[in-house]
């Protein structure tokens, strides 16, 4: 599993840093001597699928180069309760300065990729899969989008930039119009342009929209929001049906849980996007136990 960049998140770590560390430890500079070494083993608490390795060695260099890791498992494995998923070596008040931005970077992204995992075996066997949206946490996209990857998951676009997503405000802006005429128009000038995106996808809110929209030449994806596993079989159908738009996906958003992916996935669509898998994730529990010398 290729992480990100360390120049896309280097600046949140320092930020972490700043806001924690301040002008100095106060505490371990009071209880602990400036030469004593230690180690701390990171332990998961609780069962989940590693992710962070990476961006702890980034941060254990940000606060003191003697610090480092060894027998650190691979990001995107699953772990099991009260597993040791890496040790941490050196000078024990850098050790300490830095245990709580290590773990909440390990907590985070451990907990999107875990919840990640849960949706994407629910829905095994089936021919959908799980895709991420925009709603990260400012700062963090490019880790919270590589946790969802190591949780078996599957990135959507990564910003405005890269691909096209024409949604209900943007059809709201067309005001009273012919719509297949309007996104024919668009789609050309889109596809026109030096600088093509990654695909182009419209949003519909019914079957009557999606109908239109089968039509347009050059559309990758269509968005089914908030439709019932009724309604979304019906799409398939539908878009089954038009030879000319057999090749554009379709992808089910909007009120997805655990408890209701399943259904969605065996109407036939092939992608399914959670935002909940970044904006409504918790902290995975793990711990830094400390072992001196």
């Amino acid at each position: 599993m290729q992480p990100p960049n360390p120049e896309s998140y280097l600046q949140l770590i320092d930020l972490a840093r700043n806001e924690d560390l301040g002008d100095g430890d106060i505490t371990s500079r009071a209880t602990i001597p400036a030469d004593q070494q230690g180690l701390g083993s990171l332990v998961f608490r609780r069962a989940g699928i590693l992710c962070g390795i990476p961006v702890l060695e980034q941060v254990l260099h940000c606060y003191d180069e003697g610090l480092s890791l060894r027998n650190a498992l691979n990001d995107s494995r699953y772990v099991d309760a009260d597993t040791t998923v890496a040790e941490v070596i050196g000078s024990m008040r850098s050790l300490l300065a830095a245990e709580r931005v290590m773990l909440n970077f390990l907590q985070r992204l451990s907990a999107v990729a875990t919840l990640t995992g849960q949706y994407v075996k629910a829905i095994e066997g089936t021919a959908a899969k799980i895709y991420d949206t925009r709603k990260t946490t400012p700062g963090w996209r490019e880790l919270e989008k590589y946790a969802v990857r190591c949780g078996g998951g599957c990135n959507h676009r990564h910003g405005l930039y890269d691909a096209v997503l024409i949604k209900d405000n943007h059809m709201a802006t067309l005001g009273e119009c012919d719509l297949y005429a309007a996104l024919t128009a668009i789609v050309q000038k889109i596809r026109s342009a030096n600088r093509q995106p990654d695909f182009i996808q419209v949003e519909v809110d019914t079957i009557d929209q999606l109908r239109i929209v089968l039509k347009v030449e050059q559309i990758d994806i269509i968005l089914l929001d908030n439709m019932t596993p009724v309604q979304l079989c019906e799409a398939v159908a539908i878009r089954n049906e038009i030879s000319a738009s057999a090749g554009v996906q379709l992808e089910a958003s909007g009120g997805i849980t655990l408890e209701n992916i399943r259904a969605i996935a065996e109407t036939g669509i092939e992608r399914i996007s959670v935002g909940a898998l970044t904006h409504s994730v918790g902290n995975l529990d793990v711990g830094l136990d400390i072992k001196c010398p």
